[in-house]
């Protein structure tokens, strides 16, 4: 897709003014990244004017001054801070004291106030907030918002990687205040503006440790013979209102991060879990959209408005799928039901150009303490994809009514979730990979790719490259973004798409409720911001998945320090120049063998278009996919890395044993090799 970009803006002394993010090198010099320049701009420290890494900055640059191949210019204003909220050291003297960031990015030391310590005392890890940094002053100010514990790594690491990402650890008291003054109570005159459905059958589904639940269904027979189904989503935008801290706050985190042992929510828990959680035996308001279904899933009618809902039950995916399986339980015929609409639906998905990608889901199991004892693989059952039709079905044709409205014969600017079509570049190597297997593509067109794909995956089940091209598959695909350009959804096979269905945990959702409300009442107020509100979502979205794989990634490491020294089967996942990554087969954790390692047997390469490593004296060949044998050598936690050693097999390597002179690393020595081996 090709975005549009608006011109630089050039001010009456002829400076060009532009905005983009600010990028410091580690060694102190400033490139602004700017959407549609070809080249970054180049600033010089003392231009920074209270910048820091990754705020998104105005720029002036000033005709013919250069930096080496680079424009260069100066930073005018900060239009948007990347975070507030730091991580670091607190140095208290008499009468002041200094916060110095625990950053690899430079970056000024903070004045505190001695009432902004908050009980903070000397060299103690804390976070701190910046108050203001006003013109003139040499030192932003902060205070103290948190003493991190120096006896619980584990919470300090999670909050480490929290306010890496840009996201607080705790609301504002204003927020807290809003979120606290918001009535508990259904109001008449509310339910009275109100589709009123309590008195139809309606429950939950949600995994058994949720505590938002923030989706129901309702299931009921008409006089017409169809059924009626309604996928009822909190009501978040009737209390959280535009201009009020709450929706600032909403919209600055614009998602919920999960990390193994917290949730850090979008929304207070005052909302989250108490007003727009659909709990059961309570009334509450919800935005609907109330289908109308034939016996072989095909949609007869459909309406979308506000509702009100009484929840008769709370199911786990466990219990429903225990049900769907005994064939017996609680509410067994509706439950059915819906699952043999859901399958017709998901099948039809593909048949018009869906793509079948699965994918496991990895979740520690943890101690009293946060320790890992256990890693738990979810796959998604019978019970999971009948939620998630009926939830793609709510999106998909809330994108559609709204695709229909214009004004001024131009579409309305709203949220679409899009996702392109395959890049070539990334495309056709795959496709030629595929074909070593046995594996032909039809690459006439976009539907063509897309049947291709799922012949492969369904052919490719079972087979030892299963998992090889599983993988380079779903690399091949574009990443699904928010914008107001709408392309449709290449994966899922739709012309409209939008999130619409999870408006506690995801900003874009609540925007599309306001929308939805405006073009119901046929009030609309087009959004001028709409596109760089949805690219702040999208930056947002994938910094808080950068913050799971990491928060992952510290269970991962954690939970093999249990194992240095012993052996385990894995599957090479990724191979670069400077060696192979291998995640283990029992635990699911990824660590890297290094070319520096194999350099004991022969002098490997990279073979990019095999995805292997090569040996170019035994021609050993480790390729993506390969089953390989690994021992656990190091576990770095601050670093969050394991590093595996490869161990040949007798039987069928080209290489038979090690180099002789050379020892094999006893348990007890690597235990004690805590040493990050690569950089």
């Amino acid at each position: 897709m090709s975005k549009q970009h608006r011109s630089p803006k050039k001010s009456s002394s002829q400076a060009t003014i532009v905005k983009g993010r600010l990028d410091i090198s580690r060694g102190g010099m400033g490139f602004v990244i700017v959407d549609g320049l070809e080249k970054d701009i180049a600033v010089r420290p003392n231009e920074f004017n209270r910048a820091f890494h990754g705020d998104i900055v105005r720029v002036q640059i000033d005709k013919g001054v250069t930096s080496g191949k680079r424009t260069e210019g100066k930073i005018i204003d900060v239009a948007e801070r990347k975070q507030t909220e730091f991580i670091g050291n607190i140095q208290i003297s008499k009468s002041f004291a200094f916060f110095i960031p625990a950053s690899e990015k430079p970056m000024p030391d903070f004045y505190i106030a001695p009432e902004g310590l908050n009980g903070a005392k000397n060299n103690e890890r804390v976070i701190v907030k910046m108050v203001k940094w006003d013109k003139g002053d040499k030192k932003p100010q902060g205070e103290v918002v948190a003493v991190l514990k120096s006896d619980d790594d584990n919470d300090r690491s999670m909050k480490e990687i929290l306010i890496e990402a840009g996201f607080s650890l705790a609301f504002d008291q204003q927020v807290l205040k809003e979120a606290e003054e918001l009535p508990d109570m259904i109001t008449r005159e509310e339910a009275k503006k109100r589709k009123d459905c309590r008195d139809i059958l309606t429950f939950t589904i949600d995994p058994v440790d949720a505590k938002d639940f923030d989706d129901a269904i309702s299931i009921r027979n008409l006089d017409n013979g169809y059924y009626e189904i309604g996928v009822h989503i909190a009501d978040v935008s009737h209390y959280v209102k535009p201009g009020t801290a709450l929706d600032q706050t909403a919209y600055e985190r614009a998602t919920s991060v999960y990390l193994p042992d917290r949730v850090n929510p979008m929304l207070p828990e005052r909302i989250s879990n108490e007003l727009c959680s659909l709990r059961p035996h309570e009334d509450k308001y919800t935005f609907s959209v109330i289908f109308q279904i034939d016996n072989h899933a095909v949609i007869k009618h459909s309406w979308i408005g506000r509702t009100l809902i009484h929840s008769n039950h709370r199911f786990t995916y466990e219990e429903v799928q225990e049900i769907i399986e005994k064939k017996d339980g609680l509410h067994v015929k509706p439950i059915l039901l819906l699952n043999d609409l859901a399958q017709k639906m998901r099948r039809d998905r593909f048949r018009n150009g869906a793509i079948n990608f699965s994918s496991q889901e990895v979740r520690f199991q943890l101690d009293e303490k946060k320790k890992p004892i256990a890693v738990v693989v979810k796959e998604s059952k019978e019970a999971n994809k009948l939620v998630e039709e009926f939830m793609l079905l709510a999106n998909r044709t809330i994108a559609s009514y709204i695709s229909k409205i214009k004004i001024n014969k131009e579409p309305i600017p709203f949220p679409y979730r899009i996702h392109d079509t395959p890049d070539d570049e990334k495309l056709k190597p795959f496709v030629a990979f595929a074909k070593k297997f046995g594996y032909t593509f039809d690459m006439h067109d976009e539907m063509a790719v897309a049947g291709s794909f799922n012949k492969l995956l369904r052919d490719v089940q079972g087979k030892p490259e299963q998992h090889v091209l599983e993988q380079l598959g779903i690399r091949t695909m574009a990443k699904a973004i928010y914008t107001s350009e709408n392309i449709g959804h290449y994966g899922l096979g739709f012309e409209h798409y939008c999130h619409f269905t999870s408006p506690i945990r995801r900003y874009p959702d609540v925007m599309v409720h306001r929308i939805l409300q405006e073009c119901l009442e046929k009030n609309l107020r087009p959004d001028k911001k709409m596109e760089e509100k949805c690219k702040h979502c999208s930056d947002r979205e994938r910094k808080a998945m950068e913050a799971e794989r990491a928060g992952n990634k510290y269970k991962q490491v954690e939970y093999m320090q249990t194992y240095l020294g012993q052996d385990f089967d894995g599957i090479i996942t990724g191979v670069a120049a400077f060696g192979f990554f291998v995640e283990t087969v029992a635990h699911k954790c990824e660590g890297m063998v290094t070319v520096r390692d194999l350099s004991e047997y022969d002098d490997f390469r990279l073979d990019e278009a095999d995805y292997a490593l090569v040996g170019m004296r035994t021609k050993q060949k480790f390729r993506m996919g390969d089953r390989v044998r690994i021992r656990v050598m190091a576990a770095n936690l601050s670093k969050r890395q394991l590093d595996y050693e490869w161990v040949p097999l007798m039987n069928n390597n080209p290489i038979q044993a090690k180099p002789a002179g050379r020892k094999q690393k006893p348990a007890e020595t690597a235990k004690k090799n805590q040493v990050k081996k690569r950089k």
